[in-house]
Parts: C-alpha cells; sequence; structure tokens
C-alpha cells in the first residue's frame, strides 16, 4: 500500500459528484492519502455517500436540467475558502472548462481550454481529431439523418450518438431488427439533432488507457484489459496491461490538445495484435483504484497539477495486476439473464476468492479498509437474489442528473454565465 511522505499535508477536496463509479474510487484513494473530501450530487443516495472517508456530502441541484443552478452551488460552497483543489470527476469539467477563469481564484483546478474538451467530449469530435492525426480506429461515417443513417450501415457496426456516456446512445447492431429499433430509439430521443456515428465492429478485446497531463505534457500513465462485462458497458474484472504504442498515442493526443488534466481512451486490441483501434475518449479520470492498486497514483498527480505542480513523470504500472467491481460482476450477470442460483454462486465465488475472482482486488466497495461501502453492495446483491431483474432499473440509477445529454451541451456551450 502506498504511504504519505513525512512532509505530507492533507488537502481539502470538492468532488463535484458522487454517483459514478468513478467518483466511489476517487474517494477511496482520496481518503486513503488522507485528504479531507467533500462531495456534492444531486442524488440522495450516490455510492460515495456511502464511505466513512467522505466528511459532507452536499445534495445539489442537477448539472443537466439546471447547470446555472449547479454553478452557482458550486461557487458558494468554494467562495466559503474550506477547499484547495475542486475535482471534476465527470462530465462537470464540461461546464468548468468554460468558467475555469471565474473558478480557479476558489480553488485548485486541472483542465484544458473548453475548445480542447469539446473536441474530446464528443465523439465526432473525436473521430475528427484522430483522423487529423493518423491515429487507428474503426472506419466511421458521420451522418445527421435517418436516410443518411441507412445508406452507411453495413451489419455488424456500432451506431453512436455524438454525445454520451456510460453506454448511453451507443448500440451494437447485427440485422435489420437491431436497426430498425435503434432508428426507432434515435427518432424519439431526438438523436437525429446532433451527429450520429457509423462504426464499423472489430473483433477484440476492450482495453482501457488513463492518463494525467501537465500542460500538455503526460506525466501519469495506466492501460488494463477488460476481462469480464459489467453493466453498462462498465468493467467487472479487469488486468493491467503494458502498451507502450497506446501510451505514445495518447501523448501525442494530449500535446495537440494541449491537455491539462485527466483524460482517457478506450481502444479494440484485436486476436491478430493489428490494433490499437481507438474508439472513444473520456475527458477525465475513470476509476482510479486499478491504477493505484498496479502503483501509479493517478489521483495524486491530478491533485498536484490541480495545485500548479509540475510533477515527475510517474514509473510505469504493474502488469499483471488484476481488479474486481463486485456491483458490476452481479448487475452485469444478472443483465445477461443469469438467475438467482447464478447470482448466489458469484457472491460466493467473490467472497472467497475463487474462480472468476481468484487473486482480484476488489476497487469500487473495498470493504475490507471503508466498511460503509458494504451498504451499496449488499442492497444490490439483495435486490438482485429477489428479482435479477431488476439489474435494468438498478442500472439506469446510475444515469442521473450529473451526466449530460445533448440538450444541456447545447445550454452551457450557449449560456454565457
Amino acid at each position: 500500500m502506498m504511504t504519505s511522505s513525512p512532509n505530507f499535508k492533507p488537502l481539502r477536496i470538492l468532488l463535484s459528484e458522487g454517483t459514478s463509479t468513478s467518483a466511489r474510487e476517487a474517494v477511496t484513494v482520496l481518503g486513503l492519502a488522507g485528504h479531507v473530501v467533500d462531495v456534492c450530487d444531486p442524488a440522495a443516495a450516490g455510492l460515495a455517500r456511502f464511505s466513512r472517508f467522505v466528511r459532507m456530502y452536499h445534495r445539489c441541484p442537477g448539472m443537466r436540467d439546471d447547470p446555472l443552478g449547479f454553478l452557482r452551488f458550486i461557487d458558494g460552497l468554494l467562495a466559503t475558502g474550506d477547499y484547495d483543489v475542486l475535482l471534476p470527476i465527470h462530465e462537470q469539467g464540461f461546464l468548468f472548462a468554460k468558467v475555469q477563469e471565474r473558478l480557479r481564484p476558489l480553488a485548485g483546478l486541472a483542465l484544458p481550454s473548453f475548445e480542447s474538451y469539446r473536441i474530446a467530449h464528443s465523439k465526432a469530435g473525436f473521430r475528427r481529431m484522430l483522423s487529423e492525426l493518423g491515429l487507428p480506429q474503426p472506419e466511421t461515417q458521420i451522418v445527421a439523418s435517418a436516410d443518411t443513417l441507412r445508406a452507411a450501415v453495413r451489419f455488424p457496426c456500432v451506431i453512436k450518438t455524438a454525445i454520451g456516456t456510460a453506454s448511453r446512445g451507443v448500440w451494437m447492431v447485427c440485422n435489420d431488427a437491431d436497426l430498425a429499433l435503434v432508428m426507432k430509439e434515435l427518432e424519439a430521443g431526438n438523436g437525429f439533432a446532433g451527429e450520429v456515428l457509423v462504426q464499423a465492429h472489430v473483433t477484440g478485446a476492450t482495453e482501457k488507457a488513463q492518463g494525467v497531463f501537465c500542460r500538455g505534457e503526460l506525466v501519469g500513465f495506466h492501460a488494463y484489459r477488460q476481462i469480464m462485462e459489467g453493466a453498462g458497458g462498465g468493467d467487472a474484472i479487469k488486468r493491467s496491461v503494458r502498451r507502450e504504442r497506446v501510451r505514445d498515442d495518447l501523448a501525442t493526443i494530449g500535446r495537440h490538445l494541449a491537455w491539462h488534466g485527466a483524460l482517457s481512451i478506450d481502444f479494440i486490441m484485436p486476436d491478430d495484435d493489428s490494433g490499437p483501434f481507438y474508439i472513444d475518449c473520456n475527458p477525465r479520470l475513470v476509476e482510479s483504484m486499478a491504477a493505484w492498486l498496479a502503483g501509479v497514483d493517478l489521483v495524486d498527480l491530478l491533485l498536484r497539477v490541480s495545485m500548479g505542480e509540475t510533477p515527475d513523470v510517474a514509473p510505469a504500472a504493474r502488469e499483471g495486476v488484476v481488479t474486481h467491481q463486485a456491483m458490476q460482476a452481479l448487475l452485469g450477470s444478472a443483465h445477461r439473464g443469469r438467475d438467482r442460483h447464478d447470482l448466489l454462486r458469484i457472491c460466493c465465488d467473490i467472497g472467497c476468492r475463487r474462480g472468476d475472482y481468484a487473486g482480484s482486488t476488489e476497487e469500487l466497495t473495498p470493504v475490507r479498509v471503508d466498511w460503509f461501502s458494504a451498504v451499496p453492495l449488499v442492497m444490490t446483491a439483495l435486490l438482485l437474489l429477489v428479482s435479477p431483474r431488476l439489474s435494468h432499473a438498478l442500472v439506469k440509477r446510475g444515469w442521473g442528473q450529473h451526466l449530460l445529454d445533448a440538450g444541456a451541451v447545447a445550454a452551457i456551450e450557449n449560456e454565457m454565465f
């Protein structure tokens, strides 16, 4: 376990959201490091509320429906002078990047320019940037109407809206029936008001990489392979990997965007090692505990950058470190149609660290160091054992007011604040 230096001074952190898995894992890393953590979130019972490391949990307006109200709430907290760093762990960075000159006098903050953030946040913007840089990606077309979408589709393919996270607005399309369902959802949700991507399906393993940048230079990096998929495209089990090519490509992207702060990318590694093929970008730090357990403290690097430091480049992470999220494993298994007996067996396997979970460490709800994290885990397990079909409703609860949609993005872009 990592330890603090003798001259360590705890920082007072305001985490801008507490519902996502990324926020929950950041709380653990920050708490184990000895920092003081406060969280604001519109949900009454976000994941981060159930942690002994959280000092205060502030209920706030939802950013998606009321970005101005959310910003005023953050302004009010920061104006008290109680915080050293504002940590935009999720899509709040889009709003904060727009008004960062207003926020920086109040607390440390690591974000790139708003224009760079917009490019990384939009799947269409990311696709165009990859083309500009000559970096590998699946064959992709950008369309803006139902007719051009139908003409572009070649089965199998992946259809994506330009704005969406946590697998919202992403569909795997294998036949005409799948396409008809996607068209119905796009038209019902006014999906054609923005750009839609049609991307060729690439067979291979899903992998992800995370980086922290200081004024365009990569100072920390971690990559892992998805071993088991959870609910909503999340990772139930992951294993750290070495990916020097991906590290170089991520450094190229960060340098091109003059990135400042955290940046993550998803990619496919085909079985014939012809990849990587980059498929998505998240302008934030995603689920940082796996990197921490592999020996790279990306959260600490992000704090140092936020405070204006220029940290040394972190050493490479250890390869082969396996971690899991019990909640994701249960939700994903129920989502795929497993029954109560299957779920009970998975609970036993996780508790005894056997089968798929042998040699793996829990990263989302680390009960051994944070007993309070057992609350959402136990509640999820009990609900799924009562009715596995509840997985669909439980997954949708994570798509809360802390996430942006196309309407909220447009409002933030056009608002003068």
